[in-house]
């Protein structure tokens, strides 16, 4: 791991113009925000990262993860981080729905903000610190750098019910997948580019389980997995996702038969998927629509292609219905409101 940290390290040096190119918006963020009020903002971020993900390479996804789920619920406002506690605004805050329930990295975004408020109380956003972790996340696994505009402020609401309202469910086909991401100013090319998240990390069992006994025979195999999955594929899994696992397998599941590697920002997820290979519904829905599955075969043909999408993509992400200027609030730690 210490030399795939390295190698990112001369990735991001070397590709450092990829900066002036991911533009932010038309939002309040902006690039270098913090470049005289914290200037080691980010570098400060970085390393917390850089250290948790070289002791634990999942983090890495876990750290991206944390960043969609925040913004697709109220935006992108940090909203995910607050614990469920009085003065929270909600009995049960997202963390706790049932989709986030998986959720990980929260503690090193708790390390990142406890060092800056110590470098410069009162100044950097939860919300910052989590596009700066999922930006640096992108990286450490082989991604594109880019840079992150900032200036986004903290919520003071979490709801677990506008999180579970919120987030695309593994289920949902390209219709709703579409309508989502449109009701975040995301075209449907974000969607299919930020999909690829998936090519990191793990997903459990349940996730996709009802697609290996559903009880559909029309297979070439004859068993009851969802048709649209391989049967090598659904048979493999099957062995290792018996009903009622608790286990976890690969998101991109190797691309294909391919070696697996669910730490490597590659285009294992997009290959996969080509396969019949993908894990959830949703994943494997984004190829049986044509336009959809055009942009699936265009990333999964060309690495550069995807990276520098999906460099872009994020930048768009991160400023859908942030909080900028005078409205919401630095939080002083990200689990509760100042």
């Amino acid at each position: 791991m210490a030399v795939l940290v390295l190698a990112a390290a001369v990735l991001w040096l070397c590709c450092a113009g990829r900066d002036a190119q991911a533009q932010a918006p038309a939002t309040q963020l902006q690039l270098g925000f913090y470049a005289q009020s914290c200037p080691q903002a980010e570098v400060i971020v970085r390393d917390e990262v850089g250290r948790a993900v070289s002791g634990d390479p999942g983090l890495a996804a876990g750290l991206l993860r944390l960043h969609f789920h925040d913004c697709f619920v109220k935006g992108c406002d940090a909203s995910v981080l607050l614990d469920t506690i009085a003065g929270n605004g909600s009995t049960a805050a997202e963390k706790d729905a049932a989709p986030n329930r998986t959720l990980r990295g929260f503690e090193v975004i708790d390390g990142a903000k406890k060092r800056l408020e110590s470098a410069c109380a009162g100044t950097v956003s939860c919300a910052d610190i989590l596009a700066f972790a999922a930006r640096d996340s992108v990286v450490l696994t082989g991604g594109s750098p880019y840079g992150v505009p900032a200036g986004r402020r903290d919520g003071n609401e979490s709801s677990a019910s506008d999180a579970q309202a919120s987030l695309p469910p593994p289920t949902a086909n390209v219709a709703q997948l579409t309508q989502i991401f449109a009701r975040n100013g995301l075209s449907q090319e974000d969607m299919v580019t930020l999909s690829g998240a998936h090519t990191i990390g793990v997903t459990h069992c349940s996730s996709f389980s009802a697609r290996l006994y559903s009880g559909d025979n029309n297979n070439s195999d004859n068993t009851g997995h969802d048709p649209a999955m391989d049967d090598a594929t659904a048979t493999e899994l099957a062995r290792r996702c018996p009903p009622g696992s608790a286990d976890t397998v690969p998101m991109d599941l190797g691309g294909g038969g391919g070696p697996v590697d669910e730490n490597a920002f590659d285009t294992g997820y997009f290959q996969a998927l080509l396969a019949h290979r993908g894990l959830l519904g949703s994943d494997q829905a984004l190829t049986a629509d044509n336009a959809t599955a055009a942009l699936v075969a265009q990333n999964a043909g060309n690495l550069y292609l995807f990276v520098t999408r999906f460099a872009d993509a994020m930048v768009r992400m991160g400023a859908v219905r942030v909080l900028t200027g005078s409205d919401g609030q630095i939080r002083t730690s990200c689990r509760v409101v100042n």
